[in-house]
């Protein structure tokens, strides 16, 4: 199955709806005039126009209805022809993924494919949508919107590195430490209705524009240094400049 191919079935009768509906205003205006000036012949003749031209509209309504009825959307969703269709578009579009059916990161973002109902969801908000190629559309210009918000980079160094001197004295670390980047963000975002509004792929993507930057260091001159684990887990993904992907685990802050 592919949402693509009913698109272009409903297009025509989508087309004379269009065209029907315009000529059932054009028909009510002159019903309204003749109704006010008391042309009764013309008012006669134009509302069996309007009967028959609502008739016709009716008829492609009812097309349109049996077309969208005939397609499975459960069937389209735990077939997989979805996902497989979004992945297309993805590539066709340039748009990073990674992950394997039913949950996705199309970085700053978490796709989740729900069968049962047949349903999207971004993040956490849930997307009506069942056609992949709107569906990565609205990924990718989420996306372009999320990069154009100004980043003050200097700004989340220092949250950083304010965390950070914290994670020292909490974990009883000597300075300048390598300290996991999860443990920061859960002392950045320390309850969870905190965590709603700054999820962890939204630290990532801050962590990401941070990594892009160029800095090197904060404003009172204390550099730091991304790390990696053997640890998969607790890297954080990201996408540097040239859209690869990097896997940052840890940070160092130091004089």
């Amino acid at each position: 199955m592919n949402y693509e191919d009913l698109y272009q079935e409903l297009q025509p009768n989508e087309k004379a709806l269009k065209d029907g509906l315009s000529s059932l205003q054009k028909l009510f205006k002159a019903v309204s005039r003749e109704t006010e000036n008391g042309d009764i012949k013309n008012l006669k003749k134009d509302l069996k126009s309007m009967t028959e031209a609502a008739s016709a509209i009716l008829s492609k309504l009812e097309s349109i209805s049996d077309t969208v009825e005939s397609f499975d959307a459960k069937t389209y969703f735990e077939g997989g022809d979805f996902a497989e269709q979004m992945l297309a578009f993805c590539k066709e579009k340039n748009v990073d993924v990674r992950g394997d059916f039913p949950v996705y990161e199309m970085f700053p973002y978490r796709i989740k494919v729900d069968t049962e109902n047949q349903d999207l969801y971004l993040d956490r908000k849930k997307i009506p949508c069942i056609r992949p190629q709107t569906f990565v559309d609205m990924v990718k210009n989420g996306q372009e919107k999320l990069n154009k918000v100004p980043f003050l980079a200097a700004f989340f160094a220092a949250e950083l590195a304010s965390a950070y001197d914290l994670a020292i004295l909490k974990l009883n670390k000597p300075n300048e430490s390598d300290i996991y980047l999860t443990s920061l963000y859960k002392l950045l975002a320390p309850m969870s209705r905190f965590r709603k509004d700054y999820d962890q792929q939204t630290f990532a993507f801050d962590l990401a524009r941070l990594y892009t930057s160029g800095i090197e260091s904060t404003k009172n001159g204390r550099k730091f240094q991304f790390g990696p684990s053997r640890d998969q887990r607790k890297a954080i993904r990201i996408l540097d400049k040239d859209g690869k992907e990097r896997f940052l685990a840890t940070i160092r802050f130091y004089e």
